[in-house]
């Protein structure tokens, strides 16, 4: 079975800037193997007369028409807000810091 040198995969791994342990070197020269020989087969698909089908379906997009609507002020924005600190408005954390 043919596989990547060390230094490739190492290479490969410095390029995606991610971290490789001496022990999944091995397991990665394989797998990346695999992938680079699967890439290679597509690239030899001949489609160069083929018509190219962007979607199976053809949909026409619906643009709706922009019209003015009244603008809101933030004093009377702030009547709706459980809590603001001068012109903010204070939201719960959702995100564990």
């Amino acid at each position: 079975m043919e596989k990547l040198t060390k230094e490739e995969v190492l290479h490969v791994a410095h390029l995606a800037k991610i971290k490789v342990e001496d022990c999944e070197i091995e397991k990665y020269q394989v797998e990346l193997k695999q992938l680079l020989d699967d890439v290679d087969k597509i690239k030899e698909i001949e489609v160069e007369n083929e018509e190219l089908l962007v979607t199976p379906v053809e949909h026409e997009t619906i643009l709706r028409n922009d019209f003015n609507t009244r603008k809101v002020e933030f004093n009377e924005l702030k009547k709706n807000v459980p809590v603001t600190n001068g012109n903010f408005v204070e939201v719960p954390v959702m995100v564990n810091e």
